[in-house]
């Protein structure tokens, strides 16, 4: 079993991705290969583990999958990589609906079968973080917390807390005295863009230093390797090895189809404003024989070539909006496109694009694609904000039972669509979403294709069927 460490916290906002993606930085400068992973649904933070790894990282995620595929997914992704680092999200316990653990970031430690190391923020706090560990480690008696680490705290406070914090049967490793060169600024989605942080690759190497300093890092390979050894000792290797075939077998989906016929080619928007992408979504595609090209719709003056299919994903749309409205030949092509009955996949931001009119951030409407002949305008608060299961209203050529995904924006339209049910867990609300008409997909919620992998095969069926009209 690859030696794993998963940082989780009592709470959003306690420097979750901060130290993450300094302790990546520095495993990696001793010359680690490390896989990074990202618990539920998040965008933003697998770029900042890129921004680090350099290479792609994932989400784990226990609403999108069974625990069995998503221990499954883990240990097959994980294979010729030295340590796994997993972030955690919200709270440790949080989950759907505020009241569960289902999809946390503890649930999906179950799941996959990692050591703990629990993040406090220590500012403004003393014995009192002692409690709260105790806390932490009592709730759940299989908490998997195996160490503990304290952010904004000084030196001294982490000496004298200590043998208190040890004698609830952890491991202390280190405090993280406040330093504001190093945290991550903030925007409505979650931390702004890697891109846009001043001398990131600077800023990563200064935490990874700081880091060094105050943290038992050594320590935490420790207890990543010893619990690996544990756990391999009473694995199951059979069980283990049916469970990696089995979530193959879900992501490709039957991918034969198309492994003897030439690959399609699509177009997957993917610049500053459209960048949300989840890897296992991408992965699918790719196991199914597809090619997928990249273009700017800033900066390319129309869709690439010879393609049969475009996937518009979430990002900043209404940050760009002049620059998306300037560039009129990639409008007229996308329109083209969409008129030409094209297939189409856009979801949150890409949906935002197709509409003909897009309140921008500056607050002023921009004209875009218009090929959903309605506005879209910011709303300053979240609308429709979770997890969602979506089901087809009608007989539908790509989604025949349900996906799960979710939707997360402050933007409203005037047209969602009326062809798919998005109903929440553990809720009764639901609504109707989704524009869906013979492979022009197009509406806010954001989709999860291993969750139901037939959706990715009937899509680009469509897609074929196109190329061949």
């Amino acid at each position: 079993m690859i030696p794993g460490i998963l940082f989780a916290a009592a709470s959003s906002g306690c420097g979750k991705t901060t130290i993450t993606c300094g302790a990546l930085r520095a495993w990696q400068r001793k010359g680690l290969k490390i896989k990074a992973w990202k618990c539920g649904p998040d965008y933003i933070d697998p770029m900042f583990h890129k921004q680090v790894l350099g290479i792609p990282g994932g989400n784990l995620d226990s609403f999108f999958l069974s625990k069995e595929a998503l221990k499954a997914q883990y240990q097959q992704k994980n294979a010729g990589f030295d340590l796994t680092v997993t972030e955690g999200v919200m709270g440790y316990y949080d989950g759907l609906g505020g009241i569960s653990t289902q999809a946390s970031t503890y649930e999906v430690a179950q799941a996959v079968d990692v050591p703990v190391i629990l993040i406090l923020d220590g500012k403004g706090a003393s014995l009192s973080l002692a409690a709260m560990l105790r806390g932490f480690l009592q709730y759940q008696k299989d908490s998997h917390i195996v160490g503990v680490i304290l952010n904004r705290t000084s030196p001294m406070i982490g000496a004298r807390l200590k043998p208190v914090l040890e004698a609830e049967g952890v491991k202390y490793l280190g405090c993280v005295p406040v330093s504001k060169e190093i945290q991550f600024d903030s925007r409505h989605l979650g931390l702004v863009m890697p891109e846009e942080v001043p001398q990131i690759q600077k800023q990563l190497d200064e935490i990874a230093d700081l880091l060094e300093e105050s943290v038992d890092l050594d320590g935490i390979l420790e207890l990543a390797r010893s619990y690996a050894e544990k756990v391999e000792n009473n694995a199951d290797a059979g069980l283990a090895k049916c469970q990696t075939s089995q979530v193959a077998m879900e992501t490709r989906a039957a991918g034969s189809f198309t492994e003897s016929r030439n690959p399609l080619r699509i177009a997957v928007a993917r610049d500053e404003a459209f960048c949300f992408y989840y890897q296992e979504n991408m992965e699918i595609l790719e196991s199914l024989g597809v090619e997928l090209i990249p273009f700017s719709p800033i900066r390319d003056h129309g869709l690439p070539e010879s393609i049969s299919g475009v996937i518009l994903g979430g990002g900043y749309p209404e940050n760009y909006a002049k620059a998306l409205s300037e560039n009129t030949s990639m409008l007229a092509s996308i329109r083209q496109a969409w008129e030409a009955k094209m297939p189409f996949l856009a979801e949150c931001g890409g949906f935002l694009y197709l509409h003909r009119e897009l309140e921008g951030s500056d607050g002023i409407f921009y004209p875009l694609a218009g090929v959903i002949p309605d506005k879209a305008w910011k709303t300053n608060r979240l609308g429709r904000f979770g997890y969602i299961t979506l089901t087809p209203d009608h007989p539908d050529v790509c989604l025949t039972g349900e996906i799960k995904g979710h939707e997360f924006h402050y933007w409203e339209s005037g047209d969602c669509g009326t062809c798919w049910t998005a109903k929440k867990p553990l809720s009764d609300r639901s609504w109707s979403c989704v524009h869906s008409e013979q492979g022009q997909i197009a509406g806010f919620p954001h989709l999860y294709y291993p969750s139901a992998p037939e959706f990715a095969e009937r899509w680009l069926e469509t897609c074929r069927k196109w190329q061949k009209r």
